[in-house]
C-alpha cells in the first residue's frame, strides 16, 4: 500500500458520515505516524483534490477522494477475504493492506469472481452431492 493510499483509507474508515471531518491526530494514530508527517501527507492529498484539509479543523473527503477511498476499501475487502477465507493466512488483514492499490483490477476481479465466489458454490454443491448419496 502506498503512503497516500494508507492515509486516504484511514480518513475513509474514520469518517462516520460523508461530511464528517476527521482530526489529523486520529489519522496519525490510525496509520501509526507522527502528526507532522500525517499533516504533510494530508496536505499532499489536498493538493491532489482527494481531501479538503483545513488546519485545526480536520480533513474531509472530497467526492473524488470518497470514490477513490471506497474503491480502495473494496480492494482491501476482496484481498482480505481471499487471504483469510481461501488461503487461511494468519495476518490476512496486514497482507491485504500491503497489496491495496498495487494489485491490478483484473487480478482483483478474478479473485472476487473466480476464486472467492465459487468457494461458497463448491460448498453448496458438495452438500447437495452428499445429501443425495
Amino acid at each position: 500500500m502506498t503512503v497516500s493510499t494508507r492515509y486516504l483509507l484511514a480518513v475513509y474508515e474514520l469518517a462516520e458520515t460523508t461530511d464528517e471531518r476527521v482530526s489529523t491526530t486520529a489519522i496519525a494514530d490510525a496509520v501509526d505516524r507522527s502528526r507532522p508527517t500525517t499533516t504533510e501527507a494530508i496536505q499532499r492529498l489536498d493538493d491532489h483534490g482527494l481531501v479538503d484539509y483545513e488546519a485545526y479543523q480536520g480533513v474531509r473527503l472530497t467526492d473524488d477522494g470518497r470514490e477513490r477511498a471506497a474503491s480502495l476499501h473494496e480492494e482491501y475487502e476482496v484481498l482480505n477475504r481471499f487471504f483469510d477465507d481461501v488461503l487461511g493466512v494468519e495476518g490476512a488483514a496486514e497482507e491485504a493492506a500491503d497489496l491495496v492499490g498495487i494489485v491490478s483490477p483484473t487480478v482483483l476481479g478474478r479473485l472476487d469472481e473466480t476464486v472467492i465466489a465459487p468457494v461458497a458454490d463448491r460448498t453448496d454443491a458438495e452438500e447437495t452431492m452428499q445429501s443425495s448419496e
